[in-house]
């Protein structure tokens, strides 16, 4: 097999696993710093299982707006996770400025989940679109932004040569610490983690991303998780091929085992991060979030004035 269909297989086999590792090494690593055993690494993988069999239960007010939504949330992230470059500087699903049609399937999956909480008419899931729609107006410009910053950087436009050919720059060096930190800040948003959000809470009043799937049960459930277990290993893949010296095409085993050893590293300080510190309160949250975007205008300015271009 040539170089590109191993990637393409060992790519589908990150999307299929990695979620349910990266889940578990921050459920252990919470369990280390409580002194406890914790579950089993793969323990999100048999509760996904376990939900599986389950009828799921509809309320009489929902419509087949809200049947159809868990499915159309995990279609748009397993696209979306298509287009992320998890193993360097390849990607299944290549083309010019393809990370806009990433964002925007991460945009639709992101509405239709809200459209799905307020579609049943619960005031604690309508509660919890708000603030989804709030702290998404606030991460997709820092996205964008940070996108902009590696166009200019490298002078390419897909999404896999905009983070894997960076290394080659004379920008990297200066650059990479606040595109790290601002990705950082952005997995911790839209994967709904500590101290944005908490995603083991039971208080419905402080959810944001749970409290819109209070209604979903069974397979729906299992859709919702897996898609947000999605999410998750996305940015720790793109955090993965930012810090990934190695070209899959010249190195490919180098480059698979770097990539899954650094996302694996970003699981273990997202674990940290939540055993070490508390959720922040609401009013906060928003600052918190524009501190990626700060990040990334400190590295766009960073290439602008030193000659990329911006």
């Amino acid at each position: 097999m040539s170089a590109p269909v191993w990637l393409t297989l060992a790519h589908i086999a990150l999307v299929l696993g990695m979620p349910f590792l990266l889940v578990g090494v921050i459920n252990r690593t919470k369990s280390w710093w409580a002194a406890r055993q914790g579950p089993g690494l793969l323990q999100s993988f048999h509760d996904l299982r376990r939900l599986l069999r389950k009828r799921p239960v509809v309320s009489h007010t929902a419509t087949p707006l809200f049947r159809a939504s868990a499915w159309v949330v995990l279609a748009c992230s397993l696209l979306a996770m298509g287009f992320a470059p998890l193993l360097g500087q390849f990607a299944p699903l290549s083309f010019a400025h393809d990370f806009v049609a990433m964002a925007y399937t991460l945009g639709l999956a992101r509405l239709v989940l809200m459209l799905a909480a307020m579609d049943v008419g619960s005031p604690f899931e309508g509660m919890g679109a708000a603030r989804e729609a709030m702290f998404g107006a606030f991460a997709e410009p820092a996205l964008f932004l940070l996108l902009g910053t590696l166009s200019a950087a490298t002078g390419l436009s897909s999404f896999a040569d905009l983070l894997g050919h960076l290394h080659h720059t004379p920008y990297y060096a200066l650059i990479v610490l606040p595109l790290t930190l601002a990705l950082l800040i952005l997995l911790q948003t839209e994967a709904a983690r500590v101290p944005v959000d908490d995603p083991q809470t039971h208080l419905e009043l402080t959810m944001i991303h749970e409290v819109m799937i209070l209604d979903h049960s069974g397979p729906d459930l299992a859709a919702m998780q897996y898609a947000a277990g999605l999410k998750l290993t996305l940015y720790a893949g793109l955090i993965a091929t930012l810090l990934n010296p190695f070209d899959p095409l010249v190195a490919p085993l180098a480059a698979i085992a770097t990539s899954i050893g650094l996302m694996l590293a970003v699981a273990l300080v997202v674990g940290c991060f939540e055993s070490l510190m508390a959720r922040l309160p609401l009013k906060w949250v928003t600052g918190y979030v524009w501190v990626a975007g700060w990040l990334t205008l400190l590295a766009a300015a960073v290439v602008g004035v030193t000659g990329g271009g911006l």
